[in-house]
């Protein structure tokens, strides 16, 4: 029913009978399915060197294998007999229901003496019946039947395969020290019955290897019945289909090349192909065949009889034997023996005898024919000798006596067993070719008139080889031992050792067939091919590195060390890069040389590291560089050079690279913070042709008072976020100071400020120093300002005050003076660090530095530490309910009511729904105020200010044309307007800024930038 489907397994630890039932066609769902082969990882080198020096690890074994083949017409009780003829070796069960007689003899090897046993049973079940013919599926209850007769006669046997095709059952045991040696196996079966696909009949087969060097076929096969031509011709269509659909898994090559392609049958070494060919008779009236086998099995051709009554007869070797089966295993027998007269005729010149009556009849067998005309079995398979009566058809329960049915069938052989190897293989493949070539030229002689030219007196005689070839059958040789070189190149040695019928069983009307053979062949020794492994890995090891490029990785560890490292050891014995304290912004530099060590030039690069998830993927971590001190081999003008780019080192040479980290984004700095994430990673140095070397990274991250939220700023104690970190935790004493409020709970002592200090202290420090820049300037004429300092610092000469010049001083980019980024990165990570450890900003800035730079550090970082708030200033519900707020004014148009009237409805919601925020809302908007009223209060001696430029983010509730005819009232406009719009984005948090239409979104915006300006006061005055 099935063309090729495979079970399989390539372990030892798969070989269990629990793990063998089969996904074919009539099979139960089988359970856990077996292993299919395992990849191949040693590289191809490596295996070629192991398969070169086989002759090392493999030693010569021997081993019997006993393959039998029965036909139980699915009659009851015969698996009572299969322990006596099949496993036993004699005509005796130890089943007292068993229909072998009792005491017979042995005649062949048995038991422990067999190191493979093989059984190909058909019609286990009816399969005459279309019920059993058409079922999707095969009960395994009755081939559990025979397989516990088999495991009850041979109970340290493990059952290595088993396949099962409706009637068609193949069973295969092995003795336990043959068993570790089986590997590859790989069992299929092949319909061919109804519609030529149906499993009624067909074959089952199975392939294994064997010492992992030699591979068996096992073939179980039911051909078509008939005696008729289009039957025969059935049978041989039967046979190609096998031969043709069979496929197997793949075996493992021993030179480590991938072997991807199914096998089938003729790449196998041995197969032996066995069960009920059906090939008949012909030629022959039935009736005669009967009456002389009789006469035979009655012994009425005058031979005397026994002691017991039983005949005595002839056998091949001259010797007589009580049983009523001949083989060539009778001349091994122990049974005994009549030594007849030393006159009598040779048993092939006794025209009397049982050898002369089989060789008459032999001619006519169908097998043989199809054999010779090479229509079936005719591409080197082989047979015994057979010297034993046909194998069918006769009465259940009686002995000697062939059909006796309406039918009457004539005696055949239909039960047989073949063999090929693959030498016969090569051999017939070789003589087909040359037979062909033959014709070719034959037929190109004829062609040029060529065929006659030899034709004179001289010639004698003539010789034309399709018709004065002898076709008839011929005498078997005696079997000789066989040397046969395998596939993979060894060479084993086959013998068949017997041939032989169990006449004696009754429980069927076909007779029992089996055969031993001797196989010698080479297997693998594994303690002394893991040896040999060893050698071999350590050869080629020794080899490929001295021509593969080596390199050798220095840390410089003197840049490890941080002044400000806190007082706990940190990974002092850390082999790889270690950064340190890492801070918020603040850049770390370490050096790794990569030196040469190798005999030949090394290209390395960083190839994409190893990652887990929520890492991000690439070379190399984002918040780290990597530079090389050298131009990459390959330079593309059109691509800024990457971590990916290859480089090589000459032998003794070697290169510098600088690992740079820096912590940015505001993301990572959360995740650090909340210690979601961490600073640790590894680098993959890849060099070409050589070995991966791999950079560990780490470093310790100092948490930082940016991207908190504002509950966790107002629990900071003094001392910042840095004494918190430092703080164990089980410590529950906290320090009171004057000015706070300390709270303790179980578990979270914290001190609560009514807004965050880092926000007091930088608003602070921001009027102060807006103050006295004002007070300042008109001190200094344009030719006075500073071009240059001590400091380092870089300005820009201004002649007149950047406030006229930018609406949103000093928080708008355009208007800084401090425009040389190394000094300006280096006073914000210090400014940075004095808000983490709560220490004074007199230490951030030298002496040299302008109150201007230094107001312009501090508004920059005002700016990013409003950003990075989580909830922000206003939390996006609390916004929400102000959007509710402004809506419902929008729709009643509420528009006559104060700005003091507004700005109390606002304070009530945010301190309703954000207390905590409002503190730090209304410090900011303060701030802001007294930005704008000392604005408002200068006055410049020489000349009237015009409008500053608005930044490019302007409410659009507020139109130019909105905007007061008093110059002075307009620049308040102006200010009020833009400092609301740059720190509404950076203070007001939106659920969803992105959703709805372009429409919605810039209402909502405009809204945000409308509640800010409500507390920057009221709109009036003027500079």
């Amino acid at each position: 029913m099935s063309n090729s489907r495979s079970s399989r397994s390539n372990s030892r630890s798969s070989l269990r009978p629990e793990s063998l039932e089969q996904d074919i066609p009539g099979a139960f769902p089988s359970g856990a399915q077996a292993d299919g082969p395992s990849a191949e990882t040693s590289h191809h080198t490596l295996q070629q060197a192991i398969y070169a020096r086989r002759a090392e690890f493999t030693r010569q074994k021997s081993i019997r294998i006993k393959v039998g083949t029965w036909n139980i017409a699915a009659l009851k009780g015969t698996d009572e007999d299969i322990s006596g003829w099949f496993i036993k070796g004699k005509a005796r069960s130890s089943n007292e229901k068993s229909t072998l007689p009792r005491n017979d003899p042995s005649a062949l090897p048995s038991g422990d003496e067999i190191g493979l046993y093989v059984l190909g049973l058909q019609e286990i079940v009816d399969v005459s019946s279309a019920t059993e013919a058409l079922r999707p599926y095969t009960d395994p209850a009755t081939g559990n039947r025979f397989k516990t007769a088999v495991e009850h006669a041979l109970p340290t046997y493990q059952l290595v395969s088993e396949q099962q095709l409706i009637g068609m059952l193949l069973l295969i045991y092995a003795a336990p020290d043959v068993t570790p040696q089986i590997s590859a196996v790989s069992t299929t079966s092949v319909g061919t019955g109804l519609m030529g696909y149906m499993g009624n009949k067909g074959a089952v087969t199975s392939r294994i290897l064997l010492g992992e060097t030699t591979r068996l076929v096992f073939v179980n096969c039911h051909m078509s019945a008939g005696a008729d031509k289009a039957a025969l011709d059935r049978r041989n269509w039967d046979w190609q289909q096998i031969m043709s659909r069979t496929k197997f898994d793949p075996v493992p090559n021993p030179t480590g090349i991938p072997n991807l392609t199914n096998e089938s049958l003729g790449d196998e070494d041995f197969t032996f192909w066995f069960g009920d060919l059906n090939y008949r008779l012909t030629g022959m009236p039935g009736d005669d065949i009967r009456r002389l086998l009789t006469l035979h099995i009655r012994n009425e051709y005058g031979l005397p009889r026994d002691s017991t009554g039983g005949a005595i007869t002839r056998s091949s070797s001259g010797t007589t034997d009580t049983d009523s089966t001949l083989s060539v295993g009778d001349r091994f027998s122990d049974s005994s023996m009549t030594v007849l007269d030393p006159e009598v005729l040779p048993p092939l010149q006794d025209p009397a005898s049982l050898e002369t009556t089989l060789s008459s009849l032999l001619p006519h067998d169908e097998l043989h024919q199809q054999q010779l005309t090479q229509k079936a079995f005719y591409d080197g398979w082989q047979e015994g000798k057979i010297e034993f009566l046909p194998t069918y058809k006769y009465d259940v329960g009686s002995i000697g006596q062939f059909d006796s049915s309406e039918k009457k069938r004539c005696p055949s052989w239909c039960d047989r067993i073949l063999y090929r190897t693959r030498k016969t293989r090569l051999a017939a493949e070789m003589k087909r070719k040359d037979a062909e070539e033959t014709r070719k030229k034959d037929a190109d002689m004829k062609a040029r008139g060529m065929d006659h030219a030899g034709d004179d007196d001289n010639v004698l005689f003539d010789y034309d080889p399709d018709h004065d070839a002898d076709n008839e059958y011929g005498e078997f040789a005696e079997p000789e031992l066989e040397l046969v070189n395998t596939k993979d190149g060894h060479q084993d040695t086959i013998f068949q050792e017997y041939y032989t019928s169990h006449q004696r069983v009754l429980s069927s009307d076909h007779k029992p067939l089996d055969s031993v053979f001797r196989l010698i062949y080479d297997s693998v020794i594994p303690e002394l091919k893991a040896k040999v492994h060893q050698e071999v890995a350590k050869e080629l090891d020794r080899a490929e590195n001295e021509g593969r490029p080596c390199v050798t990785m220095i840390v410089d560890r003197n840049e490890g060390l941080d002044s400000d490292v806190m007082s706990d050891d940190f990974d002092n014995d850390f082999e790889g890069v270690n950064f340190g304290d890492i801070r918020y912004a603040q850049s770390k530099t370490r050096s790794v040389t990569i030196a040469n060590t190798g005999r030949v030039p090394a290209t390395i690069s960083f190839a994409d590291r190893p990652f887990v998830k929520g890492q991000n993927q690439g070379p190399a971590p984002p918040w780290l560089s990597v530079y090389f001190d050298r131009d990459p081999d390959i330079i593309d003008p059109k691509l800024p050079l990457g971590i990916k780019d290859h480089y090589t080192i000459e032998p003794g040479d070697s290169s510098t690279v600088e690992l740079t980290l820096k912590v940015a984004v505001m993301e990572l700095v959360r995740s650090l913070n909340e210690d979601v994430s961490n600073i640790d990673d590894i680098l993959v140095l890849r060099v070409e042709n050589g070995r991966d070397h791999f950079l560990p990274i780490r470093g310790r991250w100092l948490k930082s008072t940016f991207a908190q939220s504002i509950d966790k700023l107002i629990k900071i104690p003094e001392g910042g976020i840095r004494r918190l970190q430092g703080q164990k935790p089980q410590s529950t004493s906290a320090a009171s100071t004057p000015g706070n409020t300390t709270t303790h709970s179980k578990g979270n002592a914290g001190v609560m400020w009514s807004t965050p200090r880092e926000l007091f202290r930088l608003t602070e420090s921001i009027e102060v120093l807006v103050e006295r820049v004002i007070a300042e300037w008109d001190m200094m004429t344009p030719q006075q300002q500073p071009q240059g300092d001590t400091s380092g610092t870089a300005t820009v000469v201004i002649e007149s005050p950047p406030w006229y010049l930018h609406a949103a001083w000093p928080f708008v980019e355009d208007s800084w003076t401090l425009t040389t980024v190394d000094v300006r990165d280096r006073l914000k990570c210090q400014l940075f660090e004095a808000l983490d450890t709560d220490s004074r900003f007199d230490s951030v800035f030298v002496p040299e530095t302008t109150p201007l730079h230094r107001l312009e550090v501090f508004a920059e970082t005002l700016m990013l530490f409003l950003s990075s708030l989580v909830d922000g200033i206003i939390p996006a519900l609390t916004f929400t309910q102000i959007e509710t707020h402004f809506a419902t004014c929008d729709i009643s148009k509420q528009q006559s009511h104060s700005i003091d009237d507004e700005r109390t409805a606002l304070l009530e919601i945010l301190a309703a729904s954000c207390p905590t925020h409002n503190v730090s809302f209304m410090l900011l908007t303060t701030m802001l105020s007294r930005l704008m009223s000392e604005l408002s209060t200068y006055r410049a001696s020489s000349k009237e200010p015009g409008i500053p430029n608005s930044p490019k983010k302007t409410p659009s509730h507020l139109p130019r044309k909105s905007l007061s005819l008093d110059p002075q009232h307009a620049r308040t406009q102006i200010v009020r307007r833009s400092l609301a719009a740059l720190f509404a984005d950076m203070m007001v948090r939106m659920e969803d800024p992105d959703k709805g239409k372009d429409k919605e979104r810039k209402m909502r915006q405009d809204r945000r930038v409308r509640f800010v300006e409500v507390f920057l006061g009221d709109g009036e005055g003027g500079f």
